[in-house]
């Protein structure tokens, strides 16, 4: 009888650090938290290259909700998006949602700087102000390609190499305030 007992008390405390273990794992990897309540807020984006259903969302770095959806727009052709947050989080009416990734070959993350008014979005409504995923592809491939141009319109006609050198200092521009946005 001892025997079958402690087998039981044995198993069920398997079963409990399974379930814990389990709880662990959903919350870290997929931002869904099994103990706080959700509300979910929408953003459009002409461009969201990066992000994708479990995307993180996060405010000054830290994590506080995750995309739980990501659809397109016939009309407009923009991303829509849509964002589960926790609950004992509030967003001013006036923040801005920007896509952002972790470094030069780290993934993306939906990044939220908040604004100040005094008023709070509420469950369901839109953030206004976002901000598109920028190409750092593209950007190099301009400034790549500009300079490429420049180089071999060396020969040609003034003119044509102060266009090129024009666009080359207009896509670096581009480079430097993408790089101050971020």
């Amino acid at each position: 009888m001892s025997k079958n007992l402690i087998e039981t008390l044995t198993g069920a405390f398997v079963l409990i650090i399974a379930a814990w273990f389990l709880m662990f794992f959903v919350e870290n990897n997929t931002g869904v938290s099994v103990s706080k309540n959700h509300y979910n807020l929408i953003a459009k984006f002409e461009q969201a290259d990066g992000v994708t259903v479990g995307t993180p969302v996060r405010i000054g770095g830290v994590k506080v909700g995750v995309i739980t959806s990501e659809i397109l727009d016939p009309s407009t052709y923009f991303a829509v998006v849509t964002l589960s947050l926790n609950d004992d989080i509030k967003i001013p009416v006036d923040s801005i949602a920007k896509i952002s990734s972790e470094g030069l070959v780290g993934g993306k993350y939906l990044a939220i700087s908040a604004g100040a008014d005094d008023e709070m979005l509420k469950p369901g409504e839109e953030i206004k102000y976002t901000q598109s995923s920028i190409s750092l592809e593209t950007l190099i491939g301009k400034m790549v390609f500009s300079k490429a141009n420049a180089s071999s319109d060396a020969n040609t006609s003034p003119a044509n190499e102060q266009s090129a050198t024009s666009e080359a200092k207009e896509v670096q521009s581009s480079v430097t305030n993408t790089a101050k946005v971020n």
